[in-house]
């Protein structure tokens, strides 16, 4: 009974940690080990900064009776996560998704949490690691808990659903994403539909999007569903009204006006009101949810500057949401429309296809003022009049000289461009 003697150190703790750096006096740290890095060396200064325990995997690691040895550090995480799951009373909303995933799950959090105690995980921490960080940082006491699922292969989001169970299922959309990994769209639908597989497979419940063909094949057979949409033979019925920039829509009778730009975001945003509506949220609070919620970390955030208005949407980038993006800046009234965009990374031999298509409906979409950044955009064909850099530092050469005044501008690109240093610059 190792998980049980674990899971009892576990609850007589107050936090728990795998970063020595974060630790709090009482905590339980997890030596988890890496190809750069290795936790087990970190156990004496885990004990002088207060840890109550640590778990490690290295026999040369036990210095006291507070250390416990286990085969594994990681597998023993992910075990102890599931059997700290297997306690609770409240139901698990579980998503994934190739674009939107983090924004959803705010908003969700944020229309629950209006009337309910409410948990959900932390920033990203949706792979191997943090998903069951995040059931572990969940209390006996919740009405809800909120697991966002990421995933770059196949089989990784069977094995996340294995741990964190959820009682409720929903994925955001299937794009193109980790095309590397999931080798091609197809790989995609496959992987992401692991939590519809789950929900079949348990009995549990599915929120489906009847927007979406490709998300009604995948749960075809199955009845447990609640539907949403615009469509009047939906559970819960939701009507896109505009958005210019912000996203506004229309549910019982009731306009939401959202912080968030694009059309792309009312599916998003359907999802939370979908939620909370079959969870007897009233609609006051639904709307109350939906427009207290503020976009950031980079995420379709609008910032103005002077008489320039930039949005900022510089988190993360595959071209489903590239061109979503495009699209989205393409309708907005702006009489001055710039585009700064990088490189979409984990594409595999689709990169140079995918970039070219973006460039190509840029260029026809656009007149001007389209700047790429990245070796990727840089060795796509385009007319002589678009600019393109090999790198950032390429690209601040020129920022100077750019006239942004009276502007619009879009900046996308994938976390490894870190294009929100353009910030810096305007």
């Amino acid at each position: 009974m190792e998980i049980e003697a674990l899971y009892q150190r576990f609850k007589a703790c107050n936090k728990l940690t795998t970063d020595t750096r974060k630790l709090t006096k009482g905590s339980i740290y997890f030596a988890l080990k890496g190809e750069n890095f290795n936790g087990n060396k970190f156990v004496n200064e885990a004990f002088k900064k207060g840890a109550k325990y640590c778990v490690v995997d290295e026999t040369s690691a036990c210095i006291n009776n507070n250390c416990f040895l286990v085969d594994d550090t990681l597998t023993s995480l992910q075990e102890l996560a599931k059997h700290h799951r297997n306690q609770f009373n409240f139901p698990i909303i579980g998503l994934t998704g190739s674009n939107g995933k983090t924004t959803t799950k705010e908003l969700i959090y944020s229309v629950l949490s209006t009337t309910c105690k409410v948990n959900a995980t932390q920033g990203n921490l949706n792979n191997h690691i943090g998903v069951p960080l995040t059931l572990l940082d969940f209390a006996d006491d919740l009405d809800f808990g909120i697991v966002e699922m990421g995933a770059n292969h196949q089989k990784e989001i069977e094995f996340l659903s294995s741990i964190s169970q959820p009682d409720y299922a929903l994925i955001t959309n299937f794009g193109k994403a980790h095309l590397e990994g999931f080798e091609g769209i197809e790989g995609v639908i496959k992987g992401k539909s692991e939590l519809y597989d789950y929900v079949k497979a348990n009995n549990k419940t599915a929120f489906i999007n009847t927007e979406d063909n490709k998300q009604i094949e995948q749960i075809l057979g199955y009845n447990k569903i609640v539907t949403f949409g615009s469509k009047p033979e939906n559970d819960c019925i939701i009507d896109f009204v505009n958005a210019d920039p912000f996203v506004k829509v229309k549910f019982n009778n009731t306009e939401i006006q959202s912080h968030l730009i694009g059309t792309y975001n009312f599916s998003n945003i359907s999802v939370a009101i979908a939620i909370g509506n079959h969870f007897k949220i009233s609609t006051e609070n639904i709307k109350k949810g939906i427009e207290n919620y503020q976009p950031k970390n980079n995420r379709s955030e609008i910032i103005e500057k002077d008489s320039t208005k930039i949005i900022l949407d510089a988190y993360n980038a595959n071209p489903t949401s590239m061109l979503s993006a495009l699209k989205n800046l393409k309708q907005l009234s702006a009489k001055r429309k710039f585009l700064f965009l990088g490189d979409m990374f984990e594409l595999g031999e689709e990169a140079h296809i995918e970039h070219q298509n973006i460039v190509d409906f840029a260029e026809e979409n656009f007149e001007d003022n389209i700047y790429l950044i990245g070796e990727n955009f840089h060795e796509c064909d385009s007319r002589s009049s678009i600019h393109k850099f090999r790198s950032f530092d390429d690209l601040v050469l020129t920022l100077k000289f750019i006239d942004l005044s009276n502007s619009t501008i879009l900046i996308k690109g994938s976390r490894g461009m870190a294009l929100e240093r353009i910030l810096d610059h305007i």
